[in-house]
């Protein structure tokens, strides 16, 4: 449940961070779409919420990239899944892509709340 009673968030409304968002869950370790997901919406206090609708594009876009990589294996409960694993050129891509979404947030914040004179 979201908390505050605020709804969840798109994570995919949230414009570029989705794939950010992926690359980091994928440090930990390769993982199937609803550990991604599920990952995502627990880190973030079910703020973010993941659609699979969204985020299975997202996986073959950076699987297209070469940012990830996947095979197929079985699940916790026994059936196959798709496992995701980041790449060398995704570990690069993340640190590049944190940096600039750390950016972002100072520029952003910047704007919310300027100096005072």
């Amino acid at each position: 449940m979201p908390k505050r009673g605020a709804p969840p968030l798109d994570a995919d409304m949230l414009q570029g961070t989705l794939d950010l968002l992926i690359l980091q869950t994928l440090v930990l370790g390769a993982a199937h779409g609803h550990t991604i997901a599920y990952a995502i919406e627990h880190r973030s206090e079910n703020v973010l919420e993941v659609e699979h609708g969204s985020l299975y594009p997202a996986l073959h876009r950076l699987e297209l990239r070469g940012w990830v990589a996947s095979s197929w294996g079985t699940s916790e409960n026994n059936r196959k899944a798709r496992y995701y694993r980041l790449t060398a050129a995704g570990k690069q891509q993340l640190m590049q892509q944190t940096s600039r979404w750390r950016e972002l947030v100072r520029a952003v914040n910047r704007v919310l709340h300027p100096a005072r004179e």
